[in-house]
């Protein structure tokens, strides 16, 4: 199978993503430096992102590739000392890079259940290692401190696992075709169709940041839970700018508005609406009660010991990062997909994330000390892990700082 053919992976769409991750998600500045970040797959959109890149003035675009083989050849033969090692200096690195004004883009595509038949404790080991040595890295990202964005590519193996009943061509071809939908590239001009998008989001952010709701309630099936949120919260959604002074879309697709939910203030219970796929494990029939913030018992029918380990990861682990509000009538619900990609999935539903919040999410956020986001309420951990709690039956009331009620959501729509 050749995977540019254009009966598989459309050609014209293709480039479309590639210049609209520059041009939308990133809004590279001249002279500004990329590192990108791919699985070897996704070559093809690589080598059209770097070439718009450079177009629009990147002054060098330096890319990262992971391989699933040699991945799993590490769960297969490495000795079992190597499970609590990651690649601190390459993270450094990164750091150093991003320090220094790069911008970063991250082609999302490995195979979701990549890790299915490994070792649960060595791929727990593995993710917490790597988050460790990823921190310094992360910590310029989840800050906003640099313009971010992350795209996706229709990997054969990823295709398999979306569609398990279709012949890999077709299976590759579809989740291609998904991809470009959702990613807004499947109109002659997506930059265009993206300013849209973004002003309709804008208009429901602002919404909500003009009511300054102290809580969220979320009723539905198996679900009654009460969201704080943090002192001097904010909602954002689609495009929004860096602390480095450019305004870029980070996730692409988007249908969320989201902000910080109060580390402390989360009481009840939730269920979760669509499965979480996490590193090869398909977690679901998620539920959780909050008591205090902090989630105090948990379970699954499916991956239940995956989603203990991840709750013990640290501290935080176990408290809300993000609170994100969708539509069920998004066109990525709509599409009737589970895509088993985050990415994707969380923005066909009403989410919310484990673990590390994002300091953007607060009033004059760049400026605040990371001691001053946790005691407005913002939380920390090595994580942040989304998933879905909305459908066409879960509603969702604002509460003001007197009690009284506003509908936000009904039926799974904006009220």
């Amino acid at each position: 199978m050749t995977l540019d053919n254009p009966a598989i992976i459309d050609p014209i769409k293709l480039a479309r993503l590639a210049l609209t991750a520059v041009k939308v998600g990133l809004r590279l500045e001249k002279g500004q430096d990329l590192v990108i970040t791919a699985p070897i797959a996704a070559l093809p959109l690589v080598r059209l992102i770097t070439e718009e890149a450079y177009k629009a003035g990147a002054g060098l675009v330096t890319t990262f590739y992971s391989d699933e083989a040699a991945t799993l050849a590490r769960y297969a033969h490495a000795p079992d000392e190597s499970f609590d090692r990651a690649s601190g200096w390459l993270y450094e690195g990164m750091a150093k890079a991003y320090a220094g004004n790069a911008a970063r883009l991250a082609i999302s595509g490995d195979n979701p259940m990549m890790l299915a038949a490994a070792d649960p404790a060595k791929v727990a080991r593995a993710n917490r290692a790597n988050s460790m040595a990823y921190k310094p890295a992360l910590e310029k990202i989840s800050n906003f401190d640099i313009n971010w964005n992350i795209v996706s590519y229709p990997n054969p193996s990823w295709a398999r696992q979306v569609f398990p009943d279709l012949p890999e061509d077709e299976a590759v071809h579809k989740l291609a075709e998904a991809i470009f939908a959702a990613s807004r590239v499947d109109r002659d001009d997506p930059v265009a169709a993206w300013a849209e998008h973004n002003a309709s989001l804008k208009t429901r952010s602002s919404w909500l940041n003009d009511k300054r709701f102290s809580a969220l309630h979320f009723t539905g099936p198996g679900t009654d839970l009460t969201v704080g949120l943090a002192d001097d919260h904010e909602w954002h959604g689609g495009a929004s700018t860096a602390n480095n002074g450019i305004t870029c879309n980070p996730n692409i697709p988007t249908e969320e508005v989201f902000t910080t939910p109060h580390a402390l203030r989360v009481e009840g219970t939730v269920c979760s609406t669509k499965p979480l796929s996490h590193q090869g494990t398909l977690i679901d029939d998620i539920q959780v009660r909050f008591e205090g913030g902090r989630i105090v018992d948990a379970k699954a029918s499916r991956g239940e010991e995956v989603l203990l380990k991840v709750l013990d990861t640290d501290e935080g682990a176990r408290r809300l990062g993000e609170v994100a509000l969708v539509p069920h009538s998004s066109p990525i619900s709509a599409s009737g997909i589970l895509f088993l990609n985050t990415l994707f999935d969380e923005n066909a539903s009403c989410h919310i994330a484990l673990g590390q919040c994002y300091s953007k999410c607060f009033l004059n956020g760049a400026s605040l000390s990371q001691d001053e986001i946790t005691a407005k309420g913002g939380n920390s951990s090595l994580i942040h892990i989304d998933w879905m709690i909305g459908s066409d039956q879960v509603d969702i009331d604002g509460i003001t700082a007197d009690g009284s009620r506003v509908a936000v959501f009904r039926k799974g729509e904006w009220a």
